[in-house]
C-alpha cells in the first residue's frame, strides 16, 4: 500500500526480459520489500549499493508505460506505507488500471496544468476534485471532460517528481481512486440484483 507521495526520482539502469534495475538514493529498501515504480507495485529481488532489481509480468508490460521506458528514463519511486506513517496523499494500491497520454501542458504562474487523454475505462472513475494517481503521484482532478481530464501540479511536485521530464504525447500510468472503484462495483451489483419478482414482493407493483 502506498500514498502517492514520491520519495525519489530514480533512473533506469536496465530494462529487459521482464526485469528492471533502478538506481535510487533511497537506502531503506529490503530484499522482498515492495516499492512503487511509476505507480506500479514491484518486489525488490536483488539489491546493490545504489540500485535494486525487480521482475514484472507480461501483463504489467501490456497495461502500463513500462514498454516506453528506456535506459536512463526517470521514474517515480515510493516505498511501501508504514502503519505509523501519515497518509499525506491518498490510498494507492500500486495496481495500475491503464495509461493516459499527455494532451497539453500549460504553465500558469508557478503552476502547471496537465491535460490527460484516456479511455472511458479511466474516465468513468474520474470526478472533479477527486483523487487520482499519475505515475504514482497523488494528484487532484480539477476538471473532467468527455475524453480527457485536467490536473494542476504545484511547483514542489513538478520539481521533485519525474513529471518534470514528461512532454506532450508521453504515456503515464493511471490508478483510479480505489474508493470510486468500490462504489461503482457495489452500485452496479445493487442495480443488477433488482428484478420484477423482488419489486413485486416489496409491494412496488400493483399486480395481484
Amino acid at each position: 500500500m502506498f500514498t502517492g507521495i514520491i520519495e525519489d526520482v530514480g533512473r533506469i539502469k536496465l530494462i529487459s526480459d521482464s526485469k528492471i534495475e533502478v538506481e535510487t538514493k533511497l537506502d531503506d529498501i529490503s530484499k522482498g520489500g515492495s516499492i512503487a515504480v511509476n505507480g506500479i507495485c514491484l518486489t525488490a529481488v536483488k539489491l546493490t549499493q545504489n540500485s535494486f532489481f525487480a521482475d514484472y509480468s507480461p501483463n504489467t508490460d501490456k497495461i502500463t508505460n513500462f514498454s516506453k521506458l528506456q535506459i536512463n528514463s526517470k521514474v517515480n519511486l515510493e516505498r511501501a506505507l508504514k502503519l505509523s506513517s501519515r497518509l499525506g496523499g491518498h490510498i494507492v494500491s500500486g495496481h495500475v488500471d491503464g495509461t493516459a497520454s499527455i494532451k497539453k501542458i500549460e504553465k500558469q504562474n508557478n503552476f502547471y496544468k496537465f491535460s490527460f487523454a484516456c479511455g472511458k475505462n479511466i474516465l468513468k472513475f474520474c470526478v472533479d476534485k477527486g483523487s487520482i494517481a499519475i505515475d504514482g503521484i497523488s494528484l487532484t482532478i480539477s476538471k473532467v471532460f468527455s475524453d480527457y481530464f485536467e490536473v494542476f501540479v504545484i511547483p514542489e511536485t513538478f520539481n521533485n517528481t519525474a513529471i518534470a521530464f514528461k512532454s506532450v504525447g508521453s504515456a503515464v500510468n493511471i490508478e483510479n481512486d480505489i474508493l470510486a472503484k468500490y462504489i461503482e462495483r457495489f452500485s452496479n451489483k445493487k442495480a443488477n440484483d433488482i428484478s420484477f419478482e423482488i419489486l413485486e414482493r416489496s409491494g412496488f407493483t400493483d399486480e395481484k
